[in-house]
């Protein structure tokens, strides 16, 4: 149904019924909906992830060997069963003592060398490149290379014997007490380039201005470090400490590839003890019930991570 209206002229005109009311731009109403751009990362998300989740939190309630067709259920025994498991809890203890070492020395290294690297250094892109370039290597193509050079007979015990500190060789991998000193310099070594990048871009964001007013009333570099540039990476620094918690909680690689755990469990970690459970021994209802508990520990650990950093927030302001 239409109606009219009126012009100077006297003609009269049709006027539509549908017209988009007052107020609403037209081309709000052609716009299409974003539903469909973002339905593939959803899918992914909730149809993938919390699906795999909800899987091996059923999962931790059987005893099942991953083969057969009758599992058997068993409630909430296996997590009691892991709170009574020394191994679960010497990797625990392994994890905090990890965490704590790489996390430190990455961070003191990361910084040094973005801070250095921000001066003027000549050769600084070639220093770029070798200081990140054990960040793009796989750990399978270098665990072999760290495996032959902590052995007894390897390249180290070498180098020892023929600098006169031969008294100091001892087979690196084959002693609990050695063993985890090896597999942190390994991390160190293979990710101080990503702590490097990370803070090396956090202090192109300092204003310029900040630290020539600080050169200016006299401050020597060391103080425009500890007073200007370290505060000013902090939310870096609150980052890594997140990605490392998660990280020293999923580190299976490294110690797999190069100790496979040991000796006499010396490396041993939640995602070696894991791997171990559920492939080779064919526990699988109990290694998705550690499974389960480690992610329990990484969300705890990285959220305990974020509020500590907001309360320092809120109490500096």
């Amino acid at each position: 149904m239409t109606s009219t209206t009126s012009s100077k002229t006297g003609a009269r005109r049709p006027t539509s019924a549908a017209s988009p009311p007052q107020g609403r731009p037209l081309g709000r109403t052609l716009r299409p909906s974003g539903l469909p751009w973002i339905m593939p990362a959803f899918v992914f998300v909730v149809g993938l992830l919390y699906y795999c989740i909800g899987e091996t939190g059923y999962l931790s309630t059987l005893d099942w060997d991953g083969t057969s067709p009758t599992p058997t259920s068993v409630g909430l025994g296996n997590y009691e069963q892991i709170l009574q498991d020394p191994i679960f809890w010497k990797a625990i203890w392994h994890t905090i003592i990890f965490f704590a070492v790489t996390f430190t020395v990455q961070t003191a290294l990361g910084f040094v060398f973005a801070a250095l690297l921000h001066s003027k250094v000549k050769l600084g892109t070639l220093y770029k490149v070798v200081i990140f370039t054990p960040v793009v290597i796989a750990p399978a193509t270098m665990a072999p290379v760290f495996r032959q050079m902590f052995a007894a007979d390897g390249q180290l015990n070498w180098t020892l014997d023929h600098i006169g500190l031969g008294f100091l060789s001892q087979p690196w991998l084959a002693q609990s007490g050695t063993a985890m000193p090896v597999i942190m310099f390994i991390t160190v070594w293979n990710f101080t380039g990503l702590t490097f990048v990370l803070y090396y871009a956090a202090m192109g964001q300092i204003e310029p201005e900040t630290l020539e007013a600080a050169r200016t009333d006299g401050a020597s570099n060391l103080r425009t470090l500890v007073s200007i540039v370290w505060p000013g990476v902090r939310g870096t620094t609150v980052a890594l400490a997140m990605l490392s918690v998660i990280g020293a909680l999923k580190t299976f690689d490294v110690p797999y590839l190069v100790t496979i755990g040991g000796p006499n469990y010396a490396t041993e970690f939640l995602g070696t003890y894991i791997y171990r459970i559920s492939i080779p021994s064919a526990h699988v209802g109990y290694g998705a019930a550690l499974s389960i508990m480690l992610l329990v520990l990484a969300l705890v650990g990285a959220i305990a991570v974020a509020v500590r950093a907001n309360r320092k927030d809120t109490e500096g302001v």
